[in-house]
């Protein structure tokens, strides 16, 4: 199979598709893959290493576009690349469609099959292709929460840690998951009083053993979520439902009355968000205010911190891209029900129920597309 790697066009992204390990792994295998040129350079991987490792270096998206089988990428198509995308050709790559309703009806008109990194689950459950970006942008969470408390960033001006003689601020989780759990490592670390809301008791229990009177841990309901939100200085939004847009937990009004240069950091973003006044932000613009919080919202956080997330990144995704390009779609879904799930958009059917539900497309079962 032809395997293309285009460079990334989405704001302040530097993330790649292939690694030039990755790339050895398809070529050993009798794959080709070509690589657009310059698509590492920024975090080091430059095309002279790729060429190595056996790629074909070639000078345009376009190019890639309309030669590969199977486009791998990072994040989602921006228009351009959808417009580039065509029938039957595979694309790998992170999508959350359900807040995203332009790029949905792009896919679904480029008639291409669209594998969504953060659908595919793993043997022992959770969703292993989107695990690691959550927990770069879990830790990157706290750093950003806690550079944007100062004064300069729009903040209070609020040291989390304190000093002796001054309180230290106050950090609320709310989600208990991989983003959550992330954060609440470096959360501790930062010497603030730390509050983890969740609705798995198990969860919160696993925490305390680990953690202990280091942290509060608090069942999620309305009225706990209200009254740590209001008594916070910095807010980590990590929830998720699995492909479906987040929940939007906390309301305008309980924003209206948090502390005034608090700062929210919803790292649930790329799902639409779990604050009602979020909306999704760059790393060229990363702020802004609503009712005098500090929201940060940039929906490629783990962009940041490039070099580390496109390793940490390809460790997950290259068995999937491996079996994909050794037995072509149909099979490599069908032999495996964890990578069939990562099936979004195909033929021009929506195949994941929660982005039809979202979106208001029919719901096509990816099993009846398997032959």
């Amino acid at each position: 199979m032809l395997v293309g790697v285009p460079k990334e066009i989405k704001n302040h992204e530097y993330r790649v598709g292939l690694t030039p390990p990755s790339v050895h792994e398809l070529v050993s295998r009798s794959h080709q893959v070509i690589v657009q040129q310059g698509a590492g350079i920024d975090i080091g991987l430059d095309d002279a290493q790729y060429t190595a490792a056996g790629a074909t270096i070639v000078d345009s998206a376009q190019e890639v576009f309309a030669r590969a089988d199977l486009i791998v990428k990072v994040k989602e198509p921006q228009a351009a690349e959808c417009a580039m995308l065509r029938e039957g050709q595979i694309l790998y790559t992170y999508l959350h469609l359900a807040p995203d309703p332009g790029q949905t009806a792009a896919l679904v008109k480029s008639g291409a099959v669209c594998i969504a990194y953060e659908t595919i689950t793993g043997p022992g459950g959770g969703l292993p292709l989107l695990a690691p970006m959550s927990e770069v942008a879990g830790r990157m969470s706290i750093q950003a929460g806690a550079a944007h408390l100062e004064k300069s960033r729009g903040g209070m001006g609020l040291l989390l840690g304190g000093v002796p003689g001054v309180a230290a601020g106050h950090i609320v989780i709310i989600g208990a998951g991989v983003v959550g759990t992330n954060a609440l490592q470096m959360a501790v670390g930062t010497g603030a009083r730390v509050t983890v809301l969740d609705k798995n008791v198990d969860r919160l229990r696993q925490l305390d053993l680990v953690f202990g009177n280091r942290i509060s841990t608090l069942f999620s309901n309305g009225h706990a979520l209200e009254e740590a939100v209001l008594s916070a200085d910095l807010v980590i939004g990590g929830v998720l439902v699995p492909g479906a847009a987040a929940p939007k937990l906390v309301t305008r009004d309980m924003v209206s009355r948090m502390k005034k240069g608090a700062v929210v950091v919803d790292v649930a973003i790329d799902q639409g968000g779990c604050f009602e006044t979020s909306h999704p932000t760059t790393h060229a613009d990363p702020t802004f205010l609503v009712d005098g919080v500090v929201h940060y919202c940039v929906a490629n956080m783990p962009g940041a911190v490039a070099r580390t997330s496109t390793f940490a990144l390809n460790n997950a995704t290259i068995g999937h891209a491996l079996a994909l390009a050794n037995k072509g779609w149909q099979r490599a879904l069908a032999d495996d029900i964890h990578l069939r799930r990562g099936l979004n958009v195909c033929q021009g059917k929506v195949t994941f129920e929660a982005v039809a539900q979202a979106l208001g497309y029919d719901y096509i079962p990816a099993d009846s597309l398997l032959g």
